[in-house]
């Protein structure tokens, strides 16, 4: 089920900052769409963290409420949070790791997943 907050939206600097006031963040976008994203991605990331933690999410506030100054304004911005974690458990996270010169011809990324997958209890594909 989506769920839809209010977003503060300045211009500043050829970009624009988008602040949400439901949750404590603040992210930027080179364009409005891509604060848009980054916005509903920094939601989505804090969203999850909270539901793990086990911590309500927060309720929208009403956009009517919401003063702001004259260069900012107010839009809404959607999020399925069950949507947005099924999409992130799929995402793979890449990382730094030290080995012998020797193991050089081996593909690590191909010979780690099923190991850390496997240790995680996550061995569905």
């Amino acid at each position: 089920m989506k769920t839809v907050y209010p977003v503060i939206f300045t211009k500043h600097d050829g970009g624009y900052v988008a602040h949400a006031p439901d949750f404590p963040l603040d992210t930027q976008g080179d364009t409005l769409s891509e604060a848009i994203e980054m916005v509903r991605d920094a939601i989505g990331l804090m969203g999850i963290d909270m539901e793990d933690d086990g911590k309500a999410l927060p309720s929208p506030t009403d956009p009517k409420t919401i003063t702001c100054d004259t260069n900012d304004f107010v839009s809404m911005v959607d999020i399925d949070f069950a949507e947005y974690r099924s999409t992130m458990s799929g995402y793979e996270q890449q990382g730094s790791v030290s080995l012998p010169g020797w193991i050089a011809g081996i593909n690590i990324s191909n010979w780690l997943q099923p190991i850390a997958k496997h240790e995680l209890n996550m061995n569905q594909v």
